[in-house]
C-alpha cells in the first residue's frame, strides 16, 4: 500500500533525495566507500559542501553580503547562537508559537529581550500584527511558520531594525528577500534533509559587534571562514540536503515550488471549509501553506480517533495533531505530492458519508 506521509518533522523527502542518498551510503562518489565512512576533508565531500552552499545561494538569490553555513545542532542550537553572536544589550522577539517561545527563553541568557507581541492568549492561532519594535533593539526575531499551530507569517515586517528569522518549516517554499535579514536559520528536517543539520544565512557585517567573547563552536564568523568545516559536519544530512536542492532546481526553482504549495493547500483548506465534520484552527488570514491544522466540529469531536484510524487504513500517516492543538495536522511540505493531499481529502469525504 502506498503511504502518504504527513508527519511534521522529520518529514517527507523527495524520492530523488532518498534514492541518491541510499546509493551514496553504499558507494559515495565512486570511491568504493560508504558516505558514512569517508573523510569530510576528502575532496569528494568538500565538493558536496561547496555545491550545497552554492545552490542555497542560487535558489534563494542570496546576495554577496551574506554567507551560507551548514551547522550541526538543528534550529534549537540557533536559539542560543543568534543572541550569542548578535545580542549585546537588547533584542525584540515576536511570540507566535512554541518555537518562538523557546527562542525567547534562550535569548534571555544573553541580554534584555522585549517580547513585542504574543498570540498565546488564543493558543497561538493567529499571527500578532499590531506592535511596535523599539528602535534601540539590535534585531527583531520572527518565526515565519509555526508547525504546531498551523500559522504562517505571510508578509515580512518592516520595523526599522535588523531582522532575524527562524524559517525551519517554510524555507524554500516561497521566495524571500534575503537582503532584509541579518540571519535566517532553518532546521533541515522539514523541507531539506534528515534531522541533524541547520542551514544558516548570515550577513557578514552583522558579526563582530558584541562585546562578549564567543566560544569558537558558537561563532558564526569562525564557521563561515572555515567553509562549514570548522568541525566535522553532519555528513549524511548535508549530502541529502544537496540532493533536495538539486531536485528543487529541477522542479523549476522556488517560484515553481510556491505555486505547487498554494495549489496543494487550497485543495485541503477548501475541503475543510466546506466540510460538515471538520473545521480549521488557525485564523484564515494566517493559515500556513506548510502545516494545515484542523479538528472535528464540536458535535463530532468524539469521532477524531475513528477518523485517524480510517485514514491510517488508507495509508495516510502522520496526521494526528500536536497535543497543544489536538485534532489533525497535515504537513504538506515541498516534497508532498498533490496526489497525497487529494488522498487525504478523499478520505475526509468518504468518512463523512459514514457519519
Amino acid at each position: 500500500m502506498k503511504k502518504h506521509n504527513f508527519y511534521a518533522g522529520p518529514s517527507i523527502l523527495s524520492e530523488y533525495t532518498i534514492k541518491n542518498t541510499a546509493a551514496a551510503v553504499e558507494n559515495f562518489a565512486g570511491t568504493g566507500l560508504s558516505l558514512l565512512e569517508v573523510s569530510h576533508r576528502g575532496k569528494e565531500f568538500v565538493a558536496v559542501m561547496d555545491e550545497a552552499c552554492t545552490l542555497v545561494k542560487e535558489l534563494l538569490d542570496v546576495p554577496s553580503t551574506h554567507e551560507v553555513i551548514f551547522l550541526g545542532g538543528g534550529a534549537s542550537m540557533q536559539f542560543c547562537m543568534v543572541p550569542c553572536n548578535l545580542l549585546n544589550k537588547k533584542a525584540a522577539y515576536l511570540d507566535s508559537g512554541t518555537w518562538a517561545s523557546k527562542a525567547i527563553k534562550e535569548a534571555k541568557f544573553f541580554g534584555e529581550v522585549e517580547v513585542v507581541a504574543s498570540s498565546k492568549d488564543r493558543n497561538y492561532s493567529y499571527i500578532p500584527k499590531q506592535y511596535t519594535v523599539s528602535p534601540d533593539a539590535e534585531y527583531f526575531h520572527v518565526t515565519t511558520n509555526n508547525t504546531i499551530f498551523g500559522t504562517e507569517l505571510h508578509r515580512i515586517p518592516d520595523v526599522g531594525v535588523p531582522l532575524v528569522s527562524d524559517m525551519s518549516s517554510d524555507i524554500f517554499s516561497r521566495p524571500v528577500d534575503v537582503s532584509k535579514f541579518d540571519v535566517i536559520y532553518a532546521g533541515a528536517q522539514k523541507n531539506l534533509a534528515p534531522s541533524g543539520v541547520a542551514v544558516v544565512i548570515v550577513r557578514r557585517d552583522a558579526l563582530g559587534r558584541v562585546e562578549r567573547p564567543i566560544p569558537s563552536m558558537l561563532n558564526y564568523r569562525i564557521h563561515a571562514d572555515n567553509g562549514s568545516m570548522y568541525n566535522t559536519p553532519p555528513v549524511l544530512p548535508v549530502f541529502s540536503a544537496l540532493q533536495t536542492l538539486k531536485w528543487y532546481k529541477e522542479q523549476g526553482g522556488i517560484a515553481a515550488l510556491q505555486k505547487k504549495n498554494i495549489d496543494k493547500a487550497t485543495v485541503l483548506y477548501d475541503e475543510i471549509d466546506r466540510s460538515r465534520l471538520f473545521t480549521g484552527t488557525a485564523a484564515v488570514e494566517d493559515r500556513s501553506l506548510m502545516n494545515v491544522c484542523f479538528v472535528m466540529k464540536e458535535e463530532y469531536r468524539e469521532l477524531e480517533g475513528a477518523f485517524n484510524e480510517y485514514a491510517s487504513a488508507r495509508g495516510i500517516v502522520g496526521i494526528k495533531g500536536h497535543r497543544s492543538v489536538g485534532g489533525f495536522r497535515a504537513s504538506i511540505y515541498n516534497a508532498m505530492p498533490q496526489s497525497s493531499v487529494e488522498a487525504l481529502v478523499g478520505a475526509m469525504q468518504s468518512f463523512a458519508q459514514t457519519v
